[in-house]
């Protein structure tokens, strides 16, 4: 069969010129909240690379929804910023796209200016914050706010906005009954817990026009014990699809209670602590880190058993994302009916992946899944520790070697 990786694909007004996509994985390359240099220069050798699309990670639509001090911010003054990135990707023949969404709960006062907001109150472990529940009469201002964020993509050069709604963050907190425990007309039942969702895609679709691609993240599990599971995720991704979301974009777990069911592998807690400031966080973490994040093991196409029950059951465009390193699997990927594959690590080890791939039928990129590029993120900007200029400390050189051996 020939394979269809390299050919174009349409999701809503937008045409990609092939069927790869960088996702939305956290750059932490932008201090201020404002686009860098750094993030310019990375999105821009990833499109030289020869992705079809790549997406700027995630774009908070408030200050309330930061929760990462060099995470983005959308505001006027900061689109000129993004303008000089999108012409950079432009300019390399790939799509621009950007991730939009809130963390909800997911953050601190120090860094949202402002005690964190969610779909219910509570207490934070992942901080540790108090969270205040948002109030009903609150909530379709903050929809406003994603479809505002859309209208600046738009005016920064922005193809396609993709809309967070997994992982644990905001729309994900209404979503999933371990995080709602409101007593309103946006808590108990599914219908009721969508109802956010659906405020939401209705400013984002009406701002989206005839001209944006939208495409939205979601969860098809939680990942944990009293979490989302498949029966509940379907109707959800259903109800996108009535919505007139262009694509899904199929994933799983919550950075707060099942991170490592996101991403796969070992979290490397010493590379991880040895970047932060904060002398208890430090601390903290090495004493308790294992079990807050415990390993799951890797495959490649990790979510592949239960993205096939989506592609059964819709007719929306899907794009798989998970656990791609090989241009095998992605074949085999876009055989079993899926749209578009997005990648984040194999494109960090080599932005060039998607070009080699082109010139080589059984491509493989070289990220040996040891999440050192992940484990720095939460400090600093994301990088493959296989691309350093400069050099590990003996310990952490011994944790990423030991990860990777048991790979």
């Amino acid at each position: 069969m020939e394979s269809k990786l390299f050919t174009p694909v349409t999701f809503g007004p937008l045409t990609l010129r092939n069927r790869t996509i960088r996702s939305a994985a956290f750059e932490s390359m932008c201090p201020g909240n404002a686009p860098s240099d750094m993030l310019l220069d990375y999105h821009r050798s990833v499109a030289a690379g020869g992705i079809g699309m790549t997406t700027v990670a995630y774009a908070a639509v408030t200050q309330s929804g930061l929760s990462f001090d060099r995470q983005l911010w959308m505001r006027p003054e900061i689109i000129p910023g993004l303008r000089r990135l999108t012409d950079a990707i432009h300019a390399e023949g790939a799509a621009a796209g950007i991730q939009l969404g809130h963390c909800g709960n997911m953050s601190h006062k120090s860094i949202c200016g402002c005690m964190p907001v969610g779909a219910s109150s509570g207490f934070n472990l992942y901080s540790p914050t108090f969270v205040r529940g948002l109030r009903a009469d609150e909530l379709p201002e903050m929809a406003r706010a994603y479809g505002r964020s859309v209208n600046l993509a738009r005016e920064a050069g922005f193809d396609s906005v993709e809309i967070h709604a997994g992982h644990g963050y905001l729309i994900s907190q209404f979503l999933s009954p371990s995080t709602n425990h409101r007593k309103d007309e946006f808590g108990g039942s599914l219908q009721n817990r969508m109802r956010f969702m659906d405020m939401v895609m209705e400013e984002v679709m009406k701002a989206a026009g005839s001209d944006m691609a939208v495409l939205v993240k979601m969860n098809m599990r939680d990942g944990f014990r009293g979490g989302m599971e498949l029966d509940e995720t379907m109707q959800v991704a259903r109800r996108l699809e009535q919505s007139g979301a262009h694509a899904l974009v199929l994933s799983g777990g919550f950075v707060s209670k099942a991170p490592m069911y996101v991403m796969r592998g070992e979290m490397p807690i010493r590379s991880m602590t040895h970047y932060m400031t904060c002398w208890w966080l430090k601390y903290g973490v090495r004493m308790v880190g294992k079990w807050m994040m415990p390993s799951v093991p890797f495959k490649e196409a990790y979510f592949l058993e239960d993205a096939l029950k989506f592609r059964a059951a819709l007719k929306i465009p899907l794009v798989y994302v998970g656990g791609l390193v090989s241009r095998d699997k992605i074949d085999e990927v876009l055989d079993d009916g899926f749209e578009a594959v997005q990648m984040a690590r194999a494109l960090l080890n080599e932005p060039g992946f998607v070009n080699r791939m082109r010139a080589e039928e059984n491509a493989r990129c070289n990220c040996r899944h040891s999440n050192y590029c992940i484990a720095r993120m939460y400090s600093i900007e994301m990088a493959c520790h296989q691309h350093l200029k400069e050099e590990l400390p003996p310990c952490l050189k011994k944790e990423i070697e030991k990860i990777e051996a048991k790979g």
